[in-house]
């Protein structure tokens, strides 16, 4: 009797434990991890007219923590350094990076931009930053994949 009382506790306990981790809230897409750039977009009258893929080994990599991003480009073709380190700020809609540092080319942009602010598009493995004018139109986005 006494081992049929200590089941049923047991099997109780273990029932109760299962519908407590079941009533977790589930997390929503996050940007913390490592991505990197599978192509660009060009916008018009809100469809995209043009996709520019990655070429001649043309490689940009971000990585996003709890508060900070980074992000460094390499393009062949290209003889300047392009990084960049600062903070961010998400909704499920939008994206805000403000820069502390980065390469020289980057500096001279950042003197002229406080903050680069982006609608945010975010799957669990995909993600994408466009560009908004003035206007309030889509003008351009960087089309990432997670890789970490």
């Amino acid at each position: 009797m006494k081992n049929s009382i200590k089941t049923v506790v047991l099997m109780l306990v273990f029932v109760s434990l299962a519908g407590l981790t079941s009533l977790k809230p589930q997390n929503a897409n996050s940007l913390e991890g490592t991505w990197e750039l599978i192509n660009r977009y060009n916008w018009k009258d809100g469809n995209v007219t043009d996709t520019l893929p990655n070429t001649n080994g043309y490689r940009q990599v971000k990585i996003y923590s709890k508060d900070k991003v980074m992000w460094t480009r390499y393009s062949p073709d290209d003889p300047n350094e392009w990084f960049g380190y600062g903070s961010y700020t998400n909704t499920e809609d939008r994206l805000e990076e403000r820069l502390e540092y980065g390469s020289k080319v980057m500096m001279a942009i950042q003197d002229t931009i406080e903050a680069f602010r982006f609608e945010l598009q975010l799957d669990k493995d995909t993600y994408s930053q466009i560009t908004i004018d003035e206007e309030g139109n889509r003008t351009f986005s960087e089309n990432y994949r997670r890789i970490d």
